[in-house]
């Protein structure tokens, strides 16, 4: 199947029933990724996909054919939500801090707590409570660039043909 991977158009041989979260990890290595409860409940596993965060454990690879897929490997690391989740508490253990990112970015620039308490409903931490993760997400909106960074993180490799 042929679909833009974090900006770069990628050709990927995997069966069409296998899960996004798979292709991700074991054919593309991109690792950052995570499989948290495998059912679709706690986010840890949420990509990009055309723009819109979804939860990668229940995405048949078919369905991305043709589509735009942005992991956290797509941030490069200079996403302001990445260094902001680590200054201000975001990240703790890790295991849901990439999912948690990528449905901050999906948010847009500027959230209001109630967008943000919308928007990442469907991601589970354990770890942090979520006045952390709040805080962390608010603090990358005040950053500098931030609206580029946001919209360029959301629409890396536009550019799908409709069809």
């Amino acid at each position: 199947m042929r679909f833009t991977l974090n900006g770069k158009r990628a050709e990927v041989r995997a069966h069409p029933m296998a899960r996004l979260l798979d292709v991700l990890r074991e054919i593309c290595q991109l690792t950052g990724t995570k499989e948290g409860c495998g059912e679709g409940e706690c986010g840890a596993c949420t990509v990009l996909v055309d723009g819109l965060p979804v939860n990668s454990c229940l995405v048949p690879f078919a369905q991305v054919d043709g589509a735009r897929v942005v992991t956290i490997e797509g941030l490069n690391g200079k996403h302001p939500l990445q260094h902001m989740f680590v200054e201000h508490g975001g990240a703790q253990c890790g295991i849901c801090t990439p999912g948690m990112i990528m449905a901050a970015v999906a948010l847009g620039p500027k959230p209001s707590l109630e967008e943000m308490q919308d928007g990442l409903a469907g991601n589970l931490c354990r770890c942090t409570g979520y006045s952390a993760i709040y805080r962390s997400i608010r603090a990358a909106t005040k950053a500098k660039k931030v609206v580029r960074t946001f919209r360029s993180a959301r629409s890396a490799g536009s550019g799908r043909k409709k069809r």
